[in-house]
């Protein structure tokens, strides 16, 4: 068996955070897993001891309790190998049907929480671990990659996570032998599309059932809702033993379908253009 790795696990009461650390204690793995209410984790304090499981009561829009959790993690394993950045939620609306509050709360979970999650992650995996080193997992979502109707503050607040994550990839020094892999999940059945999900009362200029923000609200509370949460951590887990592991990983066949798509379309609509930058130079 592998040696084991220490995890932080945010977002650990539910779908993929909930699946992981399932998947990860199985395995012999130690884990901090951070929530917002401790309970929900209470049958799997009981049958894992503490020296290999620690709930961490952590909500991630308090940046304090963000470092305390990183402290206590320290204190209690010396170090933490992987970050599993996945807390988040979803809100289902078109542009205008979203106020100015609720459309900052999704950026405030799914972008301000997430960077401070991964400023605290880079930390210790510079100076505390020893080896220096460490692996960060940051859980965006299809739709940081492309946009859907009724989803417009979502998708920018992923959108966001991804530019942040890319660029920061980019500011490590190599020496620190920090990977940064962002997962992007198609439709997995989780909290997302329950609990965690706020579908706000439709604006009357949308409510024609053939547009697409109509079509997407209904999409959101179908069976189309497919992926499994447990089959994938088995696969976001392998990131963990890959030496060069991807910047980005699409998971679910509609998140790939919808890449290839992007991508074709990014790229004609270059070659149909690149001429248009040839003069717009100074010399």
């Amino acid at each position: 068996m592998a040696e084991s790795k220490v995890w932080l696990v945010t977002g650990s009461s539910s779908g993929f955070g909930r699946s992981m650390t399932e998947l990860l204690l199985k395995h012999g793995n130690r884990v901090v897993a951070t929530l917002r209410r401790k309970e929900a984790l209470s049958d799997l304090a009981k049958q894992y001891p503490s020296s290999q499981l620690l709930v961490v009561q952590m909500d991630v829009v308090n940046s304090s309790e963000v470092a305390t959790a990183f402290t206590k993690a320290q204190e209690v394993f010396g170090r933490v190998d992987v970050v599993f950045n996945n807390a988040g939620m979803a809100i289902i609306g078109e542009m205008e049907s979203v106020s100015d509050e609720e459309a900052r709360k999704i950026f405030e979970v799914n972008f301000w929480d997430a960077s401070n999650v991964t400023r605290e992650a880079v930390r210790m995996f510079r100076e505390v671990n020893k080896p220096i080193g460490g692996r960060l997992l940051q859980v965006s979502s299809m739709l940081g990659l492309i946009g859907k109707p009724a989803m417009s503050y979502y998708a920018a607040s992923k959108h966001a996570l991804e530019g942040f994550s890319e660029s920061v990839a980019q500011e490590l020094d190599p020496a620190w032998n920090i990977k940064v892999t962002i997962i992007e999940p198609g439709p997995f059945r989780t909290r997302v599309f329950t609990d965690n999900m706020d579908i706000r009362p439709q604006h009357p200029a949308y409510t024609n059932p053939e547009l697409g923000g109509s079509k997407s609200r209904q999409w959101a509370t179908s069976t189309l809702v497919d992926g499994d949460t447990e089959k994938a951590v088995v696969v976001i887990e392998k990131l963990t033993h890959l030496n060069e592991p991807p910047l980005r990983l699409l998971l679910h066949r509609d998140s790939v379908e919808a890449g290839r798509e992007k991508a074709k379309n990014l790229t004609d609509n270059i070659d149909r253009y690149e001429s248009w930058s040839e003069n717009v130079y100074f010399a």
